[in-house]
């Protein structure tokens, strides 16, 4: 386990089920110490898995992580636009969209437009809107 302040650059978790089976992952990248105190946040389920809720329940825990063991300000994330159960996910773990980025990453050999989404620190205790 990285000590808080540690220069780490990256932290993947993987979501196993009861039997050992490799179900999917959450990652922190990019993380920003200094005047941002911010990583960036993506994750993936394997086809068979999807829309179980496996990752409904594993994303709190490393939200959780990063402010609280981390001590991060913020976290990022980002999702195609078409892609309605990722930005429901990250409705439902606190995220709030905040903008739309052209060409922000080259998935499957194409340069696709992504949703952005944030999350502070202070935003999980705020009420639901």
């Amino acid at each position: 386990m990285p000590k808080i302040g540690a220069p780490t650059r990256r932290i993947i978790f993987f979501i196993f089920a009861h039997d050992e089976t490799l179900i999917g992952g959450i990652g922190l990248s990019n993380i920003r110490r200094g005047v941002s105190e911010t990583a960036s946040l993506g994750y993936w389920v394997g086809e068979p898995f999807a829309r179980q809720r496996y990752m409904t329940s594993a994303l709190p825990l490393v939200v959780d992580f990063a402010f609280e063991r981390l001590g991060l300000h913020r976290l990022e994330a980002a999702c195609l636009p078409s892609n309605a159960p990722s930005r429901s996910l990250l409705a439902r773990a606190g995220f709030q969209q905040e903008g739309y980025a052209r060409e922000y990453l080259c998935i499957a050999g194409k340069w696709q437009d992504h949703l952005l989404f944030g999350i502070l620190r202070g935003d999980r205790n705020a009420p639901p809107i």
